[in-house]
């Protein structure tokens, strides 16, 4: 794990230790009642398979659906899992940006500041996402001795543990019902990708276009890195943006060709986010009592936002890209299902044709018109 690419881009390995050295502590907890929610958890994930099953009919009766791994880690694991992730996901980008560091003052300077320092930074914003993400389906998630992923490659379910403890003590909800509202979403994304076969390689694909069209000075990387790093060490005053106005890592790359294939994938990621928040809630009244509560609670959460610094964390990362997508996303299916129904909206899994663009997320109608009265004029 300690590099891609001849020298090395990143050192893995000291991004992990880095990460599960700073990352902060899990809530107060027993060993008894530790036990307790992991046990759980995995109860929940199990139970969420035949809810979402039954309300997304995106399985027919009778298959049966991949079998991929449940795992349920700390803060630790996460992160030892999303490297993993990272590092192959990443590697034709670093790799690229390896052959450009060999010359020039920019390849100079970065092979000054090494491997071992950009590991530290990694390693920075790592811990600080560790603590807050509550489960995840990570698609792209390759077999490694201690986590193991589906038979084929791709696909495991992480829920995070102390992170679900510590936001239903702070929302002050039904524990036993939170959890299941958790593993609900994530189960939607594990059903997405195991009941549309073509929905992996599609998303991979796209990812993979938008890496190979960038064409950044590694510099301006390690910049945007370096930036993060330094506001979550305090480095950096609360508030200031650089001449940038404070875009995130992503938006660095400004090509026509990377802007067209950002709004494919900002399109698809609003789908699957927005499904899963529907379908959660959707599901939520017959196994999840206090669901309303729930969504209330964590709505205002939402709402209140945070600090200053970790609303500029969240700017230079992306993560307020993410909050609009759980939202524009949600309002889509939700106004499909209304007027087509749950079947009409499971035409948007047919083929990478029926996706919606970033243009329909936002007019749910003009979707309809183009995959429904066009097919049925």
């Amino acid at each position: 794990m300690t590099s891609i690419g001849g020298a090395g881009m990143v050192d893995w390995k000291l991004a992990v230790a880095t990460a599960t050295r700073l990352v902060r502590p899990g809530p107060e907890i027993s060993r008894e009642e530790a036990r307790e929610v992991v046990a759980e958890l995995r109860r929940h994930a199990k139970a969420a398979e035949e809810h979402v099953r039954s309300f997304t009919r995106m399985i027919p009766e009778g298959t049966e659906p991949e079998d991929t791994p449940v795992l349920v880690v700390d803060r630790a694991g996460w992160i030892r899992a999303n490297v993993a992730g990272f590092r192959e996901l990443l590697r034709p980008l670093l790799d690229k940006m390896e052959e450009r560091r060999g010359g020039g003052t920019g390849g100079a300077v970065l092979g000054a500041v090494g491997s071992k320092v950009t590991g530290v930074e990694v390693g920075m914003l790592l811990s600080f996402l560790a603590s807050r993400v509550l489960g995840q389906y990570e698609t792209f998630a390759p077999v490694t001795r201690e986590l193991p992923a589906s038979a084929d490659g791709g696909g495991r379910l992480l829920l995070v543990a102390p992170n679900i403890v510590h936001v239903e003590r702070e929302l002050e909800v039904d524990p036993h019902d939170f959890r299941l509202w958790v593993a609900l979403h994530e189960e939607t994304h594990r059903t997405q990708f195991t009941a549309v076969p073509w929905l992996r390689d599609h998303l991979q694909g796209e990812i993979q276009s938008f890496l190979d069209e960038t064409d950044v000075d590694p510099m301006t990387v390690l910049e945007r890195l370096r930036e993060a790093a330094q506001s979550l060490a305090g480095g950096r005053p609360e508030g200031e943006e650089g001449e940038d106005g404070g875009r995130s890592i992503v938006e660095i790359v400004q090509t026509p060709a990377q802007r067209e294939i950002l709004g494919r994938l900002t399109a698809v990621m609003s789908l699957l986010e927005g499904h899963a928040d529907y379908v959660m809630d959707g599901v939520g009244p017959e196994v999840v009592p206090s669901v309303g509560d729930i969504r209330e609670k964590f709505q205002q959460r939402r709402a209140r936002g945070a600090s200053r610094l970790d609303q500029a964390l969240r700017k230079l990362l992306g993560l307020d890209a993410k909050l609009r997508q759980y939202r524009d996303g949600e309002r889509f299916v939700r106004a499909v299902v209304d007027e087509v129904g749950m079947d009409g909206f499971n035409r948007v899994w047919t083929s990478p044709n029926t996706l919606p663009t970033k243009a329909e997320i936002a007019a749910p109608e003009d979707w309809i018109a183009r995959v429904h009265r066009k097919a049925e004029s």
